[in-house]
């Protein structure tokens, strides 16, 4: 399967557990070099997988701006191009065309493993492979992590507790997932994920870091992902009902994505003994009817609520414990939720105008 990168073309080949040799290409993936010093700073080589997506794009940027050579890597099946186009002048940003279900021969020195469809539109679409980029693409990414001896964190998520039954949720709760429901392709694709990450720890000695990531918005969200801000905000800003799926009063936390990655970042530069599962996310608690009310006014919409039948396995209490984050990486949200659904509005606003042709119906429920 032939890889486009760059200048030149890299075949992607070789052993399903990155183990084989190095392959080379240009650039950024040739120099074999241990950490380099920039200044009084080290600056690393760090690949992002996923990094074109909501989040990708955003911790790419923060990375870049720390003064480290940023590998950018994505399929584009959920991700954009638009994301990252104001990095891809940047001398130190480098971005591939690729799938990490099959394997990528590069040396890094740290690895965030970002790549999944995170949506339920998204990743309802085609759930084998779903389950195949949780599974197959944490196996390959961890071989090469073993393989050049670099730290590798796993963005995982609150959905390994499922509709839980404890509140909120700690991460020494083991959850309650249907394996079976229409989610499970995500849901438990995600816990294989964790369990593939600690074996590597235990059988080799590898250093990793699990972040169980809670509901996260602001700009740059797909306009028809199927997450519940993106929805109330384009619904919102196109006039038309506002759907709240069974009687809207679910509950969500919802953290910013600025703060999200802080968090990450953290983690990822946190001491080596600790890694994790830790739950990143805001502990602030809100149902779905107070959240369209905010998004109404912030966007000043007269749009009408609408119910809609609840979702199978559709969640109805969400909140994390964040006290391991604030112990471990002294870290815990500061943006207001009002001032991050401006911001996002703002954003959606700019992009996508209010016209009715941008909402494309494809909504889906309280992610």
């Amino acid at each position: 399967m032939p890889v486009s990168h760059g200048t030149g073309q890299v075949p992607s080949q070789g052993s399903p557990t990155g183990e084989a040799h190095p392959m080379t290409a240009t650039g950024l993936l040739l120099d074999r070099g241990k950490t380099r010093k920039r200044g009084c700073h080290l600056r690393k080589r760090i690949m992002v997988t996923g990094g074109a997506g909501f989040m990708g794009a955003h911790l790419c940027e923060r990375l870049l701006a720390e003064g480290h050579d940023i590998l950018c890597v994505d399929n584009f099946y959920t991700g954009s191009r638009d994301n990252i186009a104001h990095l891809l002048g940047h001398p130190h940003f480098e971005l591939l065309r690729h799938d990490i279900t099959f394997p990528l021969y590069v040396e890094m020195d740290e690895i965030y493993n970002l790549a999944c469809p995170a949506s339920p539109v998204h990743y309802q679409n085609d759930p084998v492979q779903t389950t195949k980029t949780s599974v197959h693409g944490s196996i390959n990414m961890l071989g090469l992590a073993k393989r050049v001896r670099a730290k590798i964190l796993l963005a995982s998520t609150s959905e390994v507790y499922g509709d839980p039954e404890i509140h909120p949720q700690q991460e020494g709760y083991w959850g309650r997932v249907n394996p079976i429901g229409p989610r499970a392709c995500y849901d438990e694709g995600k816990r294989c994920a964790e369990t593939l990450f600690f074996d590597y720890h235990r059988q080799h000695g590898l250093r990793i870091k699990v972040a169980r990531i809670f509901n996260t918005y602001g700009p740059r969200m797909h306009p028809d992902d199927g997450r519940v801000v993106s929805n109330f905000i384009m619904q919102a800003l196109t006039g038309e009902p506002i759907t709240l799926y069974g009687d809207g009063i679910q509950t969500r936390s919802f953290c910013y994505v600025d703060d999200m990655v802080e968090g990450l970042v953290r983690l990822m530069d946190s001491r080596d003994e600790f890694i994790g599962p830790v739950n990143l996310g805001n502990p602030e608690e809100y149902t779905m009817r107070s959240l369209a009310e905010r998004v109404l006014d912030l966007a000043g919409s007269n749009s009408p609520l609408t119910h809609r039948p609840l979702p199978k396995d559709d969640p109805q209490r969400r909140c994390p414990d964040i006290t391991l984050a604030r112990q471990e990486l002294d870290w815990r949200p500061t943006t207001r939720l009002e001032d991050g659904l401006s911001r996002t509005i703002d954003y959606f606003r700019a992009k996508y105008g209010a016209t009715s042709e941008t909402c494309h119906n494809q909504l889906g429920p309280d992610r």
